[in-house]
C-alpha cells in the first residue's frame, strides 16, 4: 500500500512539472522566439522606418533653378545689346557689365545643381516666368538708339529684375536646399539694389 501511494505521488508530480513547462511556452503568450536556441525571429526585431533618399533639395529648389537659368539668360541677352551700342550713358553700360558678371557665374552654378541632382531642366519649359520679356520687346531694345535706348533697357530691367524677385523669394520660403536658398536671398538683395538704382537713373534721363 505505501509503494502504491509513493508510485502515485511521482506519477503526479511528473504531470504537473509537463503542464507547468506547456504552460510557459504556449499558454502564456510570452514570445520564445528572440531567445538563445529558438530559431524564430526576435520579438524585439524594429518596426520598418520609413526610407531614407538622401536628397537634399525638394521640388521649389528644382523649379528655381530650372526658371532662373532662362530668366538670367535673357538679363544677359539684353546688357549685351547694350553693351554693343553707342552713346550710351556710362552709367548704364556700367550697370549692364555689371548684370553679365553677376547672373553669367550663377547660370553655370545652377546647372551644376541641376545636374548633380540628376533633374532635367527641360521638363520646366513650359512653364511661365515673371519678367520675361518677349521677342517684340527684344527687338524693340535693339532697334533703339543713344539716351532712347538707355532708357527703354532701364524699364525693361527693371521689370525683369521684378520677375526675379518673386522666383527668388519663393525659393527662399520654400526651398529645401541650404545653397539654393542662399542664393536665392543674395538674388533679392542684389536685384532690389539694382531696382532702386536703375529707377534713379531712369529718373535722371
Amino acid at each position: 500500500m505505501k509503494k502504491t501511494l509513493i508510485t502515485t505521488a511521482a506519477g503526479l508530480g511528473a504531470a504537473l512539472l509537463l503542464s507547468a513547462c506547456s504552460a510557459g511556452t504556449a499558454g502564456s503568450g510570452e514570445d520564445m522566439s528572440g531567445m538563445p536556441g529558438h530559431g524564430g525571429q526576435a520579438s524585439s526585431a524594429p518596426a520598418s522606418s520609413p526610407v531614407q533618399t538622401g536628397d537634399g533639395h525638394n521640388a521649389a529648389d528644382t523649379m528655381f533653378a530650372a526658371m532662373m537659368i532662362p530668366h538670367h539668360s535673357q538679363a544677359l541677352e539684353m546688357s549685351g545689346i547694350m553693351l554693343a551700342k553707342q552713346g550710351i550713358p556710362e552709367d548704364v553700360t556700367a550697370l549692364a557689365r555689371r548684370i553679365q558678371k553677376a547672373q553669367g557665374p550663377e547660370i553655370a552654378t545652377l546647372k551644376s545643381w541641376l545636374s548633380d541632382w540628376g533633374e532635367n531642366p527641360a521638363g520646366h519649359a513650359g512653364h511661365s516666368m515673371d519678367g520675361m520679356m518677349s521677342a517684340d520687346d527684344l527687338e524693340q531694345l535693339k532697334s533703339a538708339q543713344g539716351t532712347a535706348a538707355a532708357r527703354l533697357f532701364l524699364s525693361q530691367m527693371i521689370k525683369h529684375h521684378e520677375g526675379a524677385l518673386t522666383m527668388a523669394r519663393t525659393e527662399s520660403r520654400e526651398g529645401k536646399d541650404a545653397k539654393a536658398v542662399e542664393l536665392s536671398r543674395k538674388i533679392v538683395a542684389d536685384q532690389a539694389a539694382e531696382i532702386a538704382e536703375m529707377k534713379k537713373l531712369l529718373a535722371a534721363l
